[in-house]
């Protein structure tokens, strides 16, 4: 697996680029998954020309089209800081980012929650930082979080499944002529799509299915892409994590007795009731898969992800 590249915020690799000189250093971002991934390190602020210190900012006006102002001496230097957004995100669409991680609440890098102000200094409305609002305008399917919301576990999976399978995706794509690695590549991800967005999966199935009618490879990995992402970015829930678990079940009917199945049975309504973690029902149904060699289970990524994937999912 080739190391995932990821745009970041340069504060919050440790480095002294906020206005007063300071950084706000995530550890599990450098420690933890730093050992995994690629960081491009981006500091609209002192890219676009301002000094280390410098004024602190604030954004000003309307919530849709908001003036990046300093707070003092009220200079107006969204004109300045657009003309490098402009100019950054073009250098960027070469770069192939797997996603973005944004200082949470800068007026610049913040992806939402960004107060804005009016005149008078009253808070009117929030929106995203300038350069983050026109990230994702620009790439509107690339994964991008705050390292705020990477504390919560639920958003930190979603956001890895996100990094990690469309780094995969890539990969499988990767110089080919034919769609014969899109079809592995779904057929391999297949539980793990239907675990974000049942709806999304059957899309994607329906498109590999008219692959032959005409579409060129270029539109027809364009349309994946897009549901593969818009699916991913659904968030897993109980319900559909029993639905895949069922699913699965079901590829034991003639293998295991009758004491082995109500054992998973029981498993998977126990995990129904918030009375287990997922991890557990994953368990046994990996330890089931070996042992009755079922291939088709076996090669898919929702039951064996990277054991890097693995280990940053359970990152406490």
């Amino acid at each position: 697996m080739s190391l995932i590249r990821l745009g970041i915020s340069r504060c919050l690799l440790g480095d002294h680029v906020r206005y007063d000189g300071q950084h706000k250093h995530d550890q599990f971002l450098t420690d933890t998954l730093g050992r995994y991934v690629e960081y491009i390190g981006v500091c609209p602020e002192v890219e676009c020309g301002l000094h280390v210190p410098r004024e602190s900012m604030s954004l000003v006006g309307s919530v849709d089209t908001p003036r990046l102002m300093t707070r003092e001496n009220r200079r107006d230097l969204t004109r300045q800081m657009l003309e490098w957004v402009t100019a950054k995100l073009s250098s960027m669409e070469k770069e192939s980012f797997c996603g973005f991680i944004f200082k949470s609440k800068s007026p610049s890098c913040g992806i939402d929650r960004v107060k804005v102000y009016s005149s008078n200094g009253m808070p009117v409305g929030s929106t995203s930082g300038l350069f983050a609002r026109e990230f994702m305008k620009k790439f509107p399917l690339l994964p991008v979080e705050d390292e705020g919301r990477l504390h919560d576990p639920e958003i930190r999976e979603n956001f890895l499944d996100r990094i990690f399978t469309l780094n995969r995706y890539r990969e499988a794509v990767a110089g080919g002529r034919t769609s014969g690695g899109l079809m592995k590549f779904h057929a391999e991800h297949k539980l793990l799509l239907m675990a974000h967005s049942e709806k999304h999966c059957r899309e994607m199935g329906r498109l590999l299915a008219r692959s032959s009618e005409g579409l060129s490879l270029v539109g027809f990995r364009t349309k994946y892409e897009t549901l593969l992402m818009n699916g991913l970015k659904c968030m897993g829930t109980v319900k559909k994590h029993v639905n895949v678990l069922q699913h699965m079940l079901g590829y034991f009917r003639k293998l295991i007795s009758s004491d082995e199945r109500q054992e998973m049975v029981d498993i998977i309504n126990q995990y129904a009731k918030g009375n287990l973690p997922l991890i557990v029902p994953l368990t046994l149904f990996r330890h089931y898969v070996r042992k009755y060699k079922v291939g088709y289970l076996d090669g898919q990524y929702y039951l064996r992800p990277h054991p890097v994937e693995q280990m940053l999912k359970n990152h406490v």
